[in-house]
């Protein structure tokens, strides 16, 4: 019964392999021991994700490349109208 079972999933797998890669992306990387261990004791500790670790890190860095997207991040859309005014100043 067991060997069927494994033939199903096999077939299952084989047939919906491209629909999967199509999906989602797997990155094959690896970092120390000690610093994965303190990243899942973080993650569990605040019940967060890794999707969510990897979602976080990314805006942050995005932020730091990206002077709009970081005032919206960090709640600095008061400065947007003296901006204008800034902008209309030196036009």
């Amino acid at each position: 019964m067991e060997n069927s079972r494994k033939v199903k999933d096999k077939r299952y797998e084989d047939k919906h392999k491209a629909e999967r890669k199509a999906k989602c992306m797997v990155w094959g990387t690896s970092i120390s021991r000690e610093k994965a261990e303190k990243i899942n004791e973080f993650l569990k500790r605040y019940g967060y994700t890794k999707v969510e670790l990897i979602q976080a890190g990314y805006e942050e860095l995005l932020a730091r490349h990206d002077t709009d997207f970081a005032k919206l991040k960090d709640g600095y859309d008061d400065f947007f109208g003296f901006e204008e005014i800034d902008k209309k100043k030196t036009e």
